[in-house]
């Protein structure tokens, strides 16, 4: 008989529910059990597993490779799939393997390589691959030479942090003053350049800035995964044109990310993003990590979490090939279940009779939970 595998993910993102329904819909009828740990005690990823604990807050990367090993050894773990400080756990690849767990996640010199987006650009036009031009800047006087560098190209020059994921801090320079039009509809992704100038010029601290043109789209997410022989065994690319979302294979956009994916070590699920630079793809960015929309490759036929636990495991599922490309499609939101609810000690406060009382607004939930996101085809008119 086959034993069960228990799979550990950690303060992992809420659209991975998706992730731990197909390991649990495996194609080897494998029984799946999984561990979730989250530092939002209404994170839906918590929901979804079949044991779950709360993380400790404020542990140093040191002290939480520790927390991770006694969670994998009092929790006969066999595979861990690390986001929060994957470089920290990576580093301890020997000390996991010790304790009977194998981790899902590339080697510490990827890891590192990919963790500053600068220092990830020149690695990789090193061997060949496409990028975009850009600018490091940690000053208001460097900020402005790299704009009016771009924009003397005819480009609109953009931001983000030269450490970071998920867009966050991604900005586009304007040249229009701040006017009512930057208060109207829902927030904009453009800041005007002389109000990021003065904030510059008053921060405490520099920066740490890519600027880069803004990049067209399509934008193609090519999904990967690659063995410890550094070679990769499933390439599809999901591409992204507004709303319409689709697949493709062609070698424009795979054999790149095949070419960083084999050259760095990015072993086991990565994720490669290019989008268009004039007439011709470069990379915008490296999620060392499965994406989180992953799991929209079911529709193509292909079950890519379960491949990369076996691959973990060292059951190698050998190339694999999509059997065929789903239709277009697109996202929508959908409602996904939370964990009941156990409402903190309240103060005693007198209250008429016959009233509830109401908790105080200090006992609410910080934040809501992360909305989940399924996906809906496109039917072709």
């Amino acid at each position: 008989m086959v034993s069960r595998v228990r799979v550990w993910l950690n303060r992992t993102y809420a659209e991975n529910v998706f992730f731990m329904d197909q390991l649990r819909r495996n194609p080897s009828d494998r029984a799946v059990e999984i561990h979730a740990t989250h530092g939002d005690a209404d994170s839906p990823v918590l929901a979804a597993a079949d044991t779950a604990e709360l993380e400790p807050e404020g542990l140093s990367p040191a002290a939480y490779v520790e927390f991770a090993l006694d969670q994998c050894q009092r929790r006969g773990i066999d595979v861990f799939v690390p986001r929060l400080h994957q470089s920290a756990v990576v580093a301890h690849r020997a000390e996991f393997e010790a304790v009977g767990t194998a981790l899902l996640a590339p080697t510490p010199q990827a890891v590192a390589v990919f963790e500053d987006k600068v220092v990830a650009y020149e690695a990789v036009q090193a061997i060949g691959a496409p990028v975009p031009p850009w600018w490091r800047v940690r000053s208001a006087e460097e900020l402005v030479f790299a704009v009016e560098e771009l924009e003397a190209d005819g480009h609109t020059a953009c931001f983000k942090p030269a450490s970071g994921a998920g867009g966050v801090g991604f900005r586009m320079i304007t040249r229009s003053p701040f006017s009512m039009t930057h208060l109207s509809g829902f927030p904009s992704p453009y800041v005007p350049l002389d109000l990021v100038v003065e904030a510059l010029r008053q921060a405490e601290e520099p920066v740490d800035w890519l600027v880069m043109p803004r990049l067209e789209q399509p934008e193609v997410s090519v999904d990967c995964l690659t063995g410890p022989d550094n070679r990769v065994r499933l390439a599809v690319g999901r591409t992204k044109n507004g709303r319409r979302r689709g697949f493709t294979l062609h070698e424009q956009w795979l054999e790149p990310a095949r070419r960083i994916a084999e050259g760095f070590g990015l072993h086991h699920l990565s994720n490669i993003q290019f989008r268009m630079y004039g007439d011709r793809p470069v990379l915008m960015d490296v999620n060392t990590r499965p994406a989180g929309g992953l799991h929209q490759l079911s529709q193509c036929g292909i079950n890519a979490p379960w491949a990369a636990v076996q691959l973990a495991l060292g059951e190698d599922p050998g190339e694999i090939t999509p059997p065929f490309l789903g239709q277009d499609y697109t996202v929508v939101s959908g409602p996904r279940p939370l964990r009941p609810v156990t409402l903190p000690h309240q103060r005693t406060q007198e209250v008429e009779p016959l009233l509830p009382a109401v908790p105080s607004p200090a006992a609410e939930p910080a934040e809501a939970a992360a909305a989940d996101t399924g996906t809906r085809a496109i039917t072709p008119a």
